[in-house]
């Protein structure tokens, strides 16, 4: 019999996400304005929930966003027939080979990728975003390069290399600091101002705030780039995904494989970082870091056993975490644990637990765990 852990992926949740985002983008639009078509992110095996599975559940989206070119070759070999977008654009020449046999959109953000589509051939033009640094100086062009950069993407346009030519940048505190988003957004439209084609700007969390959308450049088709939000967490602090609507789609669970009763002043686990205060009843939960649950997750992280709620215990090993049964008292060795998701503690209450993000969580659940559609 194999392992008792599993994450189990709803599909039905991820299509649930998506039509919420649409539904909340269309309330956000004002009259006569198109509502902002939907690049569903899928990056890091769709943050730890499987390619195909967010083929499924995303069919519905406007256009899908990766960053690794074999990730978006698979989804037109599954089926995908609608437009496609690599994050960071390509890295070599050989690259835009494979982008014009697949039709595969593209973010152009350096000068080399420039360089290199120049001295290209290709039978379908590929479409490509020109990605602007706003401020976050990771990505994109400087202000000052920008717009030689995007009348270098003209001219491939012009010479059939590029097909559309659109506008791009990425904020950095969308989530907690509207200043510096409206400060970003603020650069992005002046550097801009007067460059023809379509606007993306809109991560999960400044698609989700709300009226946002509606403000970026009201007469150019609008694409947001969602991502953490359509698999059912939140990129805010302050306000959780249940309270947006949407619905986890990972249900990480397991089982208790030891039920024991230790006295007051023992100890548990690597480093005894936990010692009991009375006598008390703990499990052992067929999961720990090997699997992608944090190591570094403290005394009081929430869990669920048995429908009911309780916490960790003690430091997490590598294929085991302790929990505290004293609110379980009939919890045995086979009892359920939901470590997150449906009817467990969100995703994002153990990542706020462990200092971390959902993010995090999700995309680092072990290959060994296995996926079930559910």
């Amino acid at each position: 019999m194999p392992r008792p852990i599993l994450a189990a992926i709803s599909v039905a949740a991820l299509s649930h996400n998506l039509n919420t985002v649409g539904q909340l983008l269309e309330q956000d639009v004002s009259i006569g304005i198109q509502r902002p078509s939907i690049w569903a992110v899928i990056k890091a095996d769709a943050y730890g929930h499987g390619i195909d599975r967010a083929l499924s559940g995303f069919a519905l989206a406007d256009g899908l966003a990766m960053l690794d070119l074999n990730e978006a070759v698979h989804c037109r070999e599954a089926g995908w027939s609608g437009p496609l977008l690599l994050l960071e654009g390509f890295f070599e020449p050989e690259d835009i080979r494979v982008l014009d046999q697949y039709r595969i959109s593209i973010v152009i953000h350096t000068n080399e990728q420039l360089d290199m589509l120049e001295n290209s051939q290709v039978v379908h033009a590929v479409d490509a975003c020109i990605k602007l640094n706003t401020g976050m100086n990771r990505l994109g062009f400087q202000q000052t390069e920008y717009s030689t950069a995007f009348a270098r993407a003209q001219d491939l346009q012009n010479d059939g290399v590029l097909g559309l030519v659109g506008k791009m940048t990425h904020f950095a505190c969308a989530d907690d600091d509207p200043l510096a988003t409206e400060a970003q957004l603020e650069v992005f439209n002046r550097v801009t101002d007067g460059l023809p084609g379509r606007v993306s700007v809109c991560n999960s969390a400044a698609t989700l705030t709300p009226g946002f959308a509606a403000q970026v450049a009201p007469h150019a088709e609008q694409w947001v780039r969602p991502g953490i939000c359509l698999y059912g967490a939140s990129p805010f602090a302050d306000r959780s995904a249940a309270q947006m609507g949407l619905r986890p789609a990972m249900t990480l669970r397991s089982e208790l494989i030891s039920v024991r009763t230790i006295a007051a002043g023992e100890q548990v686990g690597y480093g005894y970082r936990y010692t009991a205060t009375r006598a008390m009843k703990i499990g052992v939960v067929a999961c720990g870091y090997a699997d992608g649950y944090p190591r570094h997750a403290p005394n009081g992280t929430p869990i669920v056993v048995d429908g009911v709620r309780t916490q960790l215990i003690g430091r997490v090993s590598m294929d085991m975490l302790a929990v505290d049964l004293t609110p379980v008292p009939a919890a045995h060795v086979g009892s359920p644990v939901i470590l997150w998701g449906i009817d467990g503690p969100s995703v994002d209450e153990v990542a706020q637990a462990c200092g971390t993000i959902g993010y995090e969580l999700l995309c680092a659940v072990a290959p060994r765990v296995p996926r079930l559609s559910s």
